[in-house]
C-alpha cells in the first residue's frame, strides 16, 4: 500500500452519557381526585398543554359561598352608609337644639339641667355617627378580606387544571384517572426535554490545556455515536471547574440539537471531540506497522529492484474513519507515495526480493 498524505482530524475519544437539558416532576398543588388525563405516555407535549383535570366541585361550592358572603358584606356597608346619613341628620338637629339651649341658659330662661341634657343628647348623637362610621369601615374590611379569599379560592380552581410547565416528552403516568392526587406529594408524570440534550463525558486531565486552547478560538465540534450507529453532532458547552482526583479526569458537557432523536436521556454513547484538522499528515494502514527492538518500523518496497528494507517510523496515533480500516498517523520516517508492505511481513528479510500479490491471489496460492 502507498503512504498517503491527507488531512487528519485531531480527536479525543471518550464514553459519554446523555442527559436531558431539563427535567420536571409534575405534581398537584392540591388534594383532589383526577377526573381526566389528556395525554398518553411517551407523548410529546408543548408548554401550556393540559395534562390532568382534577375534581373542582368542592372549590366551586366554596366560591359560591364566598360570593354570597361578599354580597352580604356589600349590603352591610350600604346599610351602614344609610344609618350614618340618618344619624348625621339627627346629630345636626341635636347640635342645633343644644346651641339654642345654651343661649337660653345665658338669658336665664332655662336651667342648667335642661341645657346639660340637650348637650348630652347632641354628644350621644355624635357618638352614634362615629360608631356607624366604624361599622362601615368594618363592613368594607370584611368585603376586602372575602375578596382576597375569593381570589385565593379561584387560584385553587386554576390548580385543578394541571398544565405542562415546559415542552418535553412525557414519561410513565404514575396517577391514572380516578386516582387521588395529593398536594405536593406523589409525582403524576415526569417531563424530559429531549431536544436539545446534553452529553456529559470525561477526558484525561493532561488534555485540558489543549482542549481549552482549541476551544478558545471556536466551540469544539463533538460527535456522539449511539448503539444504532447513528452519529449526532454538537458543540462543547461546558468545562467543569475541577478535576476528579480519583480518576484524573475532568468532565465536559456538549449540547446536541437532537432533532432526529438519535440520543436518549440516560443512554451511553461513544463521544469524539474534534480539536483541529491537521494538514498533510502521512497515513498508512495500521496492519503495516511492525515492532522491533528500536520501536515501530515498516517494510519499504524499492520499485526499482523489487527488494524491501526496514524503515523506523514514529507513530503519532491511530485514526479510524467511519466505514474504513484503522490507519496509523506517521510523524517521521515516511514520505507520501512510498510503498509499504501490509501483508506477509513475517516472511521478509532486508534486501529480500518480493513479488506483489494480485487482488485475486493469496499467499497460499
Amino acid at each position: 500500500m502507498k503512504a498517503e498524505a491527507a488531512s487528519v482530524p485531531l480527536e479525543v475519544a471518550s464514553i459519554g452519557n446523555v442527559e436531558a437539558m431539563s427535567q420536571v416532576e409534575v405534581k398537584s398543588r392540591l388534594t383532589s381526585p383526577i377526573l381526566m388525563v389528556y395525554f398518553k405516555e411517551g407523548q410529546d407535549v408543548k408548554q401550556g398543554d393540559l395534562l390532568f383535570e382534577l375534581d373542582a366541585e368542592p372549590i366551586n361550592r366554596q366560591i359560591a359561598e364566598i360570593d354570597a358572603t361578599i354580597a352580604k358584606d356589600i349590603a352591610n356597608a350600604r346599610q351602614a352608609e344609610a344609618n350614618i346619613l340618618r344619624d348625621e341628620a339627627t346629630m345636626r338637629n341635636l347640635d342645633s337644639i343644644a346651641a339654642r339651649t345654651n343661649q337660653l341658659l345665658k338669658d336665664g330662661v332655662l336651667s342648667k339641667e335642661q341645657a346639660g341634657q340637650a348637650q348630652a343628647n347632641a354628644d350621644a348623637a355624635r357618638a352614634t355617627v362615629d360608631a356607624g362610621k366604624a361599622g362601615l369601615e368594618s363592613a368594607r374590611a370584611a368585603e376586602k378580606a372575602d375578596r382576597a379569599r375569593l381570589h385565593q379560592t379561584r387560584l385553587q380552581l386554576d390548580y385543578t387544571r394541571i398544565k405542562a410547565p415546559m415542552a418535553g416528552r412525557a414519561g410513565v403516568i404514575a396517577a391514572k384517572q380516578g386516582n387521588l392526587a395529593r398536594e405536593n406529594d406523589n409525582t403524576l408524570v415526569t417531563l424530559l426535554q429531549v431536544s436539545p440534550v446534553y452529553v456529559s463525558f470525561p477526558v484525561p486531565e493532561n488534555l485540558l490545556t489543549e482542549i481549552r486552547k482549541y476551544n478558545s478560538s471556536r466551540p469544539l465540534e463533538i460527535s456522539a455515536l449511539a448503539s444504532d450507529n447513528k452519529v449526532a453532532t454538537g458543540t462543547l458547552q461546558f468545562i467543569d471547574n475541577t478535576v476528579d482526583s480519583t480518576t484524573g479526569t475532568i468532565r465536559l458537557k456538549a449540547t446536541f440539537n437532537n432533532a432526529a432523536r438519535a440520543l436518549w436521556p440516560g443512554q451511553f454513547v461513544n463521544v469524539t471531540a474534534r480539536l483541529s484538522v491537521e494538514q498533510n499528515r502521512i497515513l498508512i494502514a495500521s496492519q503495516a506497522l511492525q515492532t522491533g527492538p528500536r520501536g515501530k518500523f515498516v517494510w519499504i518496497l524499492n520499485p526499482a529492484d523489487s527488494t524491501v528494507s526496514m524503515r523506523d517510523v514514529t507513530v503519532l496515533r491511530l485514526f479510524t474513519q467511519p466505514g474504513q480500516p484503522e490507519k496509523a498517523v506517521i510523524g517521521t520516517g515516511l514520505q507520501a507515495g512510498e510503498q509499504v508492505i501490509s501483508e506477509g511481513q513475517m516472511r521478509l528479510a532486508p534486501h529480500a526480493k518480493v513479488r506483489l500479490l494480485q487482488p485475486t491471489e493469496t499467499p497460499a496460492s
